[in-house]
């Protein structure tokens, strides 16, 4: 075979492979859909299930420092600066009218807080509640257009090994994915020695700064975890708070009684459907016949699917209304109708005075602005009883409460009708502004009621 044929042969070939490849590329262009589709995995899936339910979460607080100068004649007078700390951070959209979960560590109290979705629309929230101890918290928006919650799963079941997905906002890049699996079940994380948070759950999917209180995900996209941590020495080391745990608190924050200042006489447990966990004996619930256990299917004719949703709706009614109720009770549907009445008022002054050793009073406006308390809310401290509870966690006349237990305190009566359900040595937690030294300050504190 000469020169010329080996030359020929191998720009025939050439030709072919380059056809063949043309070829082979326009096919695979006119396959494109398809092609999409045997990529789309579950992660894709998941994913695209919760990207319009996981929020960004930005919190700026005013802080007043105080500094001192010197004037022209020597002499020395204080000189107040006040700058703004942001903080960013994640949460998940668990209700459609607009009740987000994130960690109470995002969401300081007396902040000001903007709530962005991915969709590029802004939002002013507000905190509801704060379960410090377990780092979690309630905040809400007002909605302007139909919203689309995170559906919620269940952390009793989980499986070490199986996959999980976070989905946040790490250092304010928002709606990141990333992917592991579950490396571990009931962590217990410490810091300096101390246990901070009992039960949680331990990922290899990336978390950063900004993840904090946004969703970890199982591979059908539900709600396993609320992500919390990460370990600063290792790498590939997540906390996140069980689910679970997300669903036993709501009853407490999200609680009508409480926030409306009613009784109805029960509460529910978190589970789905909910049901009937606890009712009191003599209260308008027992007299309408209702029982431990009953599971509630429907509100005002308002259908109930998960625990959240009975909940919000009870949330509508106030005082001197009658809530019906479709409730499923061995098996059977039975309808009640139970009054909804006013709560007797508690004296939360005395109930201060009495439990926590603290003389207490409505927060005055100039009192409220002098401590940046920005929605001029809360109960301020006139005086302390030396051996009370309070004085020995270091609070002081002058201080403002903003938090007991897990609910924000907007009045005294809010103070007594959270103390009426204290009994001698309960646990309460206390969230406080107010001045140390030159600074003013938040701190959190736990006292045991007398």
């Amino acid at each position: 075979m000469n020169a010329r044929t080996i030359l020929g042969t191998i720009v025939a070939t050439i030709v072919v492979a380059w056809a063949t490849a043309a070829i082979a590329a326009t096919a695979a262009r006119a396959a494109g859909p398809s092609d999409v589709a045997r990529r789309r995995t579950p992660v894709v899936e998941a994913y695209e299930r919760v990207r319009d339910s996981v929020v960004n979460i930005s919190c700026t607080q005013k802080v007043t420092v105080e500094r001192w100068g010197m004037g022209a004649f020597g002499d020395i007078f204080p000189m107040p600066q006040q700058f703004s700390e942001r903080s960013v951070g994640s949460g998940c959209l668990i209700h459609q009218d607009g009740y987000i979960a994130t960690n109470a560590h995002v969401v300081a109290s007396g902040s000001q807080l903007s709530v962005s979705f991915a969709d590029g629309s802004d939002y002013p929230a507000r905190v509801v509640g704060r379960d410090l101890d377990r780092d979690l918290a309630v905040i809400k928006i007002d909605p302007k257009k139909p919203l689309n919650p995170i559906a919620l799963g269940r952390s009793d079941d989980l499986m070490i090994g199986e996959q999980t997905i976070a989905v946040g906002n790490p250092v304010g890049l928002q709606n990141t994915v990333t992917t592991g699996v579950l490396s571990a079940l009931h962590r217990e994380l410490n810091v300096a020695g101390r246990t901070v948070y009992r039960d949680v759950l331990q990922t290899d999917a990336s978390i950063n700064p900004g993840n904090s209180g946004g969703p970890l995900l199982n591979i059908l996209g539900e709600l396993i975890g609320i992500n919390t941590a990460i370990r600063s020495d290792a790498q590939n080391i997540g906390f996140a708070i069980p689910v679970d745990q997300l669903r036993d608190m709501l009853p407490g924050i999200l609680d009508s009684e409480k926030l409306n200042k009613v009784i109805v006489g029960f509460r529910v447990g978190g589970q789905d459907p909910p049901k009937i966990a606890d009712l009191r004996e003599g209260t308008p619930a027992d007299k309408a016949g209702l029982q431990k256990g009953d599971a509630i299917l429907a509100v005002n004719g308002k259908r109930v699917e998960h625990a959240v949703d009975y909940l919000v709706a009870m949330l509508d009614e106030k005082a001197g209304e009658e809530v019906s109720l479709q409730l499923e009770r061995d098996g059977k549907l039975i309808e009640k109708r139970v009054p909804v009445v006013a709560l007797p008022k508690p004296d939360g002054v005395k109930l201060a005075r009495e439990r926590l050793g603290l003389t207490i009073a409505g927060a005055a406006d100039e009192v409220a602005q002098q401590l940046q308390w920005r929605d001029h809310g809360g109960v301020i401290v006139l005086k302390i009883d030396p051996r009370g509870p309070a004085a020995r966690i270091g609070l002081r006349p002058g201080d403002l409460l903003m938090t007991i237990g897990p609910s924000e305190i907007r009045d005294v009566d809010d103070v007594g009708a959270i103390l009426a359900e204290s009994e001698q040595g309960d646990p309460v937690d206390v969230v406080f502004r107010g001045e140390r030294g030159r600074d003013i300050v938040e701190g959190r504190a736990r006292l045991y009621a007398r």
